[in-house]
Parts: C-alpha cells; sequence; structure tokens
C-alpha cells in the first residue's frame, strides 16, 4: 500500500502554511511525535476517522480526500448554526487554518471538532460572542445564532417547547433585547 499521498499532502501543507508542527498537533488533539508520524513517509498514514476528520478541517479539505479514510456508519446531524459558521469564515476571506489562528491555543481543537460537527456549539453567549465578534457578525445574527442553540438544548434535555412556548418567548425576547442593546 503506498502511503505517501497522505502524508505528502500533510506535510505539504505544513510548509505551505508555515505552520508549527507543535500548533498542528495541538489543533488536531494528537501528540507531536503523531504529526511526526504522519508526515513520514515510510510509517503508515492514520486511520482514525476523528484524526483525519480535524486534519480535513483544518486544511480545508474533505476527509475523503484521504484515501485511508473510511465514511463513518453514524451520520453528521444537520446544524443551521454549523452552516452559518462555514459560510463566515468564507464570506471573511478566512481559511479556516488563519480562523483556528484568531483564537488561543487552548481553544483551537474545541473549535475543530464543532466545524467537523462532532462537537454542539456553544452555549455559553460570551464564547459565541467571540466567534461572532472575529466574524463581523451583526447582532441580530448572534441571537438567532444563540437562539437556535438554545433551542436544541432544551429539546435535548426534555423540555416540552410547545407547552413551555409563552415562557420561552419571553425569555427569548428578553435574551434579544439585552443582546441588541449591548455594545
Amino acid at each position: 500500500m503506498n502511503y505517501t499521498k497522505s502524508s505528502k499532502m500533510v506535510a505539504d501543507f505544513l510548509e505551505k502554511n508555515n505552520l508549527h508542527k507543535k500548533d498542528f498537533a495541538k489543533m488536531i488533539g494528537v501528540t507531536l511525535s503523531y504529526v511526526y508520524n504522519l508526515i513520514d513517509e515510510n510509517v503508515p498514514f492514520s486511520t482514525r476517522s476523528t484524526t483525519l476528520e480535524r486534519i480535513a478541517v483544518v486544511m480545508d479539505i474533505h476527509p475523503e480526500d484521504f484515501m485511508e479514510y473510511q465514511i463513518p456508519q453514524d451520520s453528521i446531524p444537520y446544524s443551521e448554526n454549523l452552516l452559518l459558521l462555514k459560510d463566515l469564515i468564507k464570506h471573511n476571506n478566512l481559511s479556516t487554518l488563519n480562523f483556528l489562528k484568531m483564537f488561543e491555543r487552548k481553544k483551537r481543537l474545541e473549535l475543530v471538532d464543532i466545524l467537523r460537527g462532532a462537537k454542539a456549539f456553544p452555549i455559553d453567549f460570551e464564547e459565541l460572542k467571540s466567534v461572532a465578534k472575529i466574524l463581523k457578525m451583526p447582532k441580530i445574527q448572534l441571537f438567532e445564532m444563540w437562539k437556535r442553540r438554545m433551542l436544541e438544548y432544551f429539546k435535548e434535555g426534555g423540555f416540552n417547547i410547545e407547552n413551555n412556548k409563552k415562557l420561552l418567548e419571553r425569555m427569548l425576547e428578553s435574551a434579544k433585547n439585552y443582546i441588541m442593546k449591548e455594545t
């Protein structure tokens, strides 16, 4: 089996983007020695779906571009927030790598997992606000993103949205007013 194609793709990406292997390792949640193995053409390339998906997110490619990638049986749930986030990154003329570099190192792996659809958006408004600031999101768009995530969270927790419609409307209206007035 020929392992050079995937190894070379990663090595070329790191070199082209002047990305240090240590930073790349943190972004994809592996050790530095693991990255050295990834780019070593004499070592079989990773077949771990999670790792390949994270690498693909950082490189702005599809995991299927790696011949070692096996499509998981579990499908990724549709997320309007995820699609919006990806569109905003493109709209701001950012590569995923440049977007990730705008955050502190310890936050990057979480963002990679959000971008690959493996982790839900944060509920924490301050976290969403930091993303919105970088992507120059209007306040109303930030509110809508937070609202969608809150509704998902409530549903996941067994909250009956229809039975609590009035309470929910009041809460969301209050949150919207707060967000729109905030500087």
